[in-house]
């Protein structure tokens, strides 16, 4: 028990967000009893000395013997957080502890918050290698593009346990879920759709990809920045946005969001920047948008309702929250239970399918993915991920492994 207490600011005492936060959202808890000599004799000395010498003789054994077989680093630099964007890592951190927390009820997955105090790649490549020993994966979070896509391959090459940069791959699962159902929903096609992405930072790229990957050509998908079109023949576009470029509006077509959206059935926001109603008017009838900026949606949804039949956002007030929560807790559940090396495309895209299909049999207009809440979606997602997993090559335990107790030592 602390020896300080300290007086809030009577407005802050007042505020029920504020309470929920005192003192932090999480904690350390031991899971064996410390009851007694023979307990802590097991526990830390002398017992404890058997455990370290088996590791050091197969450090495979860590995975069982340790907490890293369940456990996750959040990891961010506090320079794009939520809405908010560049507020450092002691401003961070009441997100990454909430992260941690969703990953614990959602997935059984500990997780411990880190917010590093350095925004230079280097560095934070650097910290995270040198920490990944403590953990089974790695969740990033928070971390500005475009700085976030080298960060995470660099780490994905260097590290045998998973990197998984929630803003890009956690938004583009769910999307991919919420864009099945919709499609399903309306009777249409997945693969004739024509799409239009606002946004080419982290969660656009990574949407983009996506789609691709679950077999949208990538001449059906308009991908626009803040300056319009990407397109093969702007000469500003990063090496991400370049890349987008050459796989997408393979027609070359130019312009801002008014002429992307022309014929456009989807329109997928994650730019933050507002679209009006005369770029929505060109969109083909009976269409879907998912305007996803928080807290301020790109179109109102009273608004995008007049021109599509499907509306999503990313907000909790609205029906359709396309909220990462349905995606991270399950998908290191499942790379965990197999041990697997890295989070593949395949693995990604089995996510999404798991999600959708959990509300198969009760789509409406207003519920395309299950609730954030459902208990029903981590363990269908986790099974889904641990079973691509496998047929990627990259589990080293089968998928019910976890099931088993780890054979015991000496």
């Amino acid at each position: 028990m602390s020896l300080f207490s300290f007086e809030l600011d009577p407005a802050l005492a007042a505020d029920p967000v504020f309470d929920m936060h005192r003192r932090g959202k999480m904690a350390i808890t031991a899971t064996v009893p410390l009851a007694g000599r023979d307990d802590l004799s097991r526990a830390y000395t002398p017992g404890v000395a058997r455990v370290c010498e088996a590791i050091a003789a197969d450090p495979d054994l860590a995975h069982d013997y340790t907490w890293t077989g369940n456990t996750v680093a959040v990891v961010t630099d506090g320079s794009a957080v939520l809405g908010l964007g560049n507020i450092g890592p002691a401003a961070a951190m009441p997100v990454m502890e909430g992260k941690a927390v969703l990953f614990k009820q959602f997935g059984g997955v500990d997780a411990v918050p880190i917010c590093l105090s350095t925004q230079d790649p280097e560095e934070i490549i650097a910290a995270v290698r040198a920490m990944a020993p403590s953990f089974g994966g790695i969740n990033l979070e928070d971390i500005s593009a475009p700085r976030c896509f080298e960060i995470e391959r660099r780490l994905d090459e260097a590290l045998d346990i998973p990197v998984f940069h929630d803003d890009q791959h956690g938004t583009a699962v769910v999307v991919l879920a919420a864009l099945r159902n919709a499609t399903a929903l309306l009777g249409r096609r997945f693969a004739d759709l024509r799409v239009v992405i606002t946004g080419a930072g982290a969660a656009g790229v990574a949407i983009t990809k996506m789609l691709i990957a679950a077999g949208l050509p990538g001449a059906s998908l308009i991908v626009c920045d803040s300056r319009g079109i990407l397109h093969a023949e702007r000469g500003d576009l990063t090496p991400a946005k370049a890349e987008l470029a050459a796989a997408t509006n393979l027609s070359g077509r130019a312009g801002g969001v008014r002429e992307a959206l022309i014929g456009a059935d989807v329109l997928i926001g994650v730019s933050g920047g507002i679209i009006d109603e005369e770029a929505l008017a060109g969109m083909a009838p009976g269409g879907i948008i998912f305007a996803l900026a928080n807290p301020t949606p790109e179109v109102p949804p009273q608004v995008a309702a007049r021109y599509a039949a499907v509306v999503a956002t990313g907000r909790s007030d609205f029906p359709n929250q396309i909220n990462n929560v349905l995606a991270f807790p399950g998908i290191l559940r499942g790379a965990l239970d197999v041990r697997a090396t890295t989070v593949t495309q395949r693995m990604k895209v089995a996510a999404a399918e798991a999600i959708a299909e959990v509300v198969t049999n009760e789509l409406s207009a207003e519920a395309i993915v299950p609730s954030a809440l459902d208990p029903r979606v981590a363990p269908a997602v986790a099974a889904a991920v641990a079973r691509a997993a496998e047929r990627d090559g990259v589990a080293r335990r089968l998928a019910l492994g976890h099931a088993e107790s780890p054979a015991p030592i000496g």
